[in-house]
């Protein structure tokens, strides 16, 4: 169902043992989350439902984290929303 709607596909830069982005298909002006209107609020629904279905087909049951960046100030490089999976070891906090 929802794999109509969304892409997943590994980083080509991972950050981590598991690092997955995950896209919609179809941009309709959501270039990153603070240009997310109430008409977006299902696919952002999608894109963490996802996420958490590829954590669990990755193994990832101890944990994971689940980022998106946003504008020039939160590293966003790729203007079209993303989520990035990222699993597979310990992650620190703060992040960055």
């Amino acid at each position: 169902m929802f794999w109509l709607q969304v892409l997943a596909f590994r980083d080509i830069n991972p950050q981590a043992p598991t690092h997955i982005l995950i896209i919609p298909k179809v941009k309709d002006g959501l270039t990153g989350l603070s240009k997310a209107e109430e008409r977006h609020v299902e696919i952002l629904g999608y894109l963490l439902y996802v996420a958490k279905v590829i954590a669990k087909q990755e193994g990832l049951e101890d944990g994971y984290r689940v980022v998106i960046n946003d504008g020039p100030s939160g590293c966003q490089s790729v203007y079209h929303i993303h989520v990035h999976l990222l699993g597979g070891r310990q992650m620190n906090w703060p992040p960055g």
